[in-house]
């Protein structure tokens, strides 16, 4: 699998780290960026990361592969801006977090002959800005792919095919059955990490030195970058909704054990607490394949 040609539309961590893994594995031949934001463009051309920078127009053109590395809200208006200039044949791509939104509207968007193929690397860090690209970002972790009922089969191996060689273990999702897994397995850790690092403006002065590893694990991902992540909570709102009241439920049933002193309760709720996660991430940090539960109806759903 090598494309010839790849665009780059966005220069932050994931497009500079897509940008230098393509280009490192010799998956692609030449890499051509854009982003609104010049100067990370400008050090990714001098560090190597990409060959040439440009406005959308530019870089998509003669393009047979161009990913989305924007935030979710303005992947249409790039698609929108993009679309006279792509080539037929060309396959269009994202790293987006949330992907029902995409689905229903960026294939809408291209013209004849271009697919849309959406795609979500679960792979990142609270880090930001392509000077912190890794080549090796995507290496063991897995990338969601999210086809439209418009994707042919060949657009969809082919994007298969791309993530793969970057490292990726490549699963399938309809696009609503990942924004509704991933409310689960990622918005609402962010959402509970933002909320309990805000609450630290009323703890006591000295808390920061007493502060470990546990406290660190924790809040590593309430670093993350605000505007990123205002963007994939508004697109997510709705599937974002059981989650946050089942933890709203649990909160309240673990806060009435301890204020009553219910040292039984106490005990087999942290028991419940550690079976429902050996579920999901087995404690050998190996993901849990054989089931997720569905937090629509209680079922089992195939996870990883």
């Amino acid at each position: 699998m090598r494309f010839e040609r790849m665009a780059v539309l966005g220069m932050g961590l994931l497009g500079g780290s897509v940008a230098l893994a393509a280009r490192t594995r010799g998956v692609v031949g030449q890499v051509a960026a854009a982003s609104r934001t010049q100067s990370r463009l400008r050090s990714a051309q001098q560090s190597g990361v990409v060959d040439e920078i440009g406005t959308v127009a530019q870089v998509v053109r003669r393009a047979d592969l161009v990913v989305l590395a924007s935030p979710v809200e303005v992947m249409a208006e790039l698609v929108r801006e993009a679309a006279p200039h792509l080539s037929p044949g060309a396959l269009v791509t994202d790293v987006g977090s949330v992907k029902a939104c995409l689905a229903e509207t960026l294939p809408g968007l291209l013209p004849a002959g271009v697919s849309y193929v959406g795609a979500h690397p679960m792979a990142g860090s609270h880090e930001v800005g392509a000077q912190n690209a890794r080549e090796n970002l995507f290496e063991g972790s897995v990338c969601v792919i999210t086809p439209s009922p418009a994707a042919s089969g060949d657009a969809v191996k082919r994007v298969e095919a791309f993530w793969a060689a970057l490292g990726a273990e490549v699963i399938q999702r309809d696009p609503a059955i990942h924004d509704m897994e991933v409310a689960w397995t990622s918005h609402v850790p962010h959402v509970l990490a933002f909320a309990f690092s805000r609450s630290l403006g009323r703890a006591p002065e000295g808390a920061s030195r007493v502060a470990g590893s546990g406290f660190r694990d924790f809040t590593r991902i309430a670093r993350s970058d605000a505007r990123l992540w205002r963007a994939i909570l508004d697109a997510n709102r709705k599937e974002l909704a059981a989650p946050l009241e089942a933890f709203r439920e649990a909160l309240k049933e673990f806060a009435e054990a301890i204020e009553s002193g219910d040292g039984e309760a106490l005990e087999e709720f942290i028991a419940g607490a550690r079976e429902n996660l050996e579920g999901i991430v087995p404690a050998q940090g190996v993901p849990g394949r054989d089931r997720l539960r569905s937090a629509r109806s209680g079922g089992e759903n195939p996870e990883r």
